[in-house]
């Protein structure tokens, strides 16, 4: 399954972007709403469109990154929020970033991954925070697609490639998702060990 650049980026040209909300998802405004620290060196993964880097962008936190494989989502995120500097949009592939954050906002990264590579995806979030930094987002709790994403998951599953990495790990059921992910996700953070 060859999940490349062309690939996300064709996802975007033919407007087949299903698992784009249009705006911020309400767990993590709710997140976002509730963070003091303008200061917070924050990535956001494969962060597509990412109406959260703008929400945070405009509410005064000047170190948002995205890193994405598709240059239309980047080139969407800067028409949006024409201050946002080029630098914290990141064209490239999350493993291959060597920057450090303090703070990773998991969106629909993780079940758009080739889930062999869930092991590998731990392993670098561990490595691209700083001591104590945090991963903190949402997770898809359902059985989805075997063949393409967004592949889904579990509680169980997560935990297992997580536990060696971080601690705190907190995994519980999504009171306020959007309304077509209702019962469905997992809003999860965690502190890198």
């Amino acid at each position: 399954m060859e999940l490349s650049a062309d690939f996300w980026n064709n996802k975007y040209k033919d407007n087949k972007i299903g698992w784009d909300l249009g705006e911020v998802s309400p767990p993590l405004k709710a997140y976002f709403n509730q963070l003091e620290n303008k200061e917070l060196k924050i990535l956001i993964p494969g962060g597509g469109n990412s109406y959260e880097a703008e929400y945070l962008f405009q509410k005064g936190f000047k170190n948002v990154f995205v890193v994405d494989l598709s240059e239309i989502a980047l080139k969407n995120i800067k028409k949006r929020v024409p201050n946002i500097p080029e630098l914290n949009l990141i064209h490239a592939n999350f493993f291959d970033l060597e920057e450090t954050f303090d703070l990773v906002i998991e969106q629909t990264f993780f079940c758009a991954i080739n889930p062999a590579l869930r092991s590998k995806y731990a392993t670098k979030m561990h490595s691209v925070l700083k001591p104590k930094g945090k991963l903190v987002g949402l997770m898809f709790d359902a059985k989805l697609n075997e063949d393409h994403p967004p592949f889904g998951g579990n509680k169980q599953e997560y935990t297992a490639y997580f536990q060696p990495y971080f601690k705190n790990i907190i995994m519980e059921p999504c009171y306020n998702s959007y309304s077509n992910r209702q019962g469905m996700e997992l809003f999860v953070k965690m502190t890198k060990k």
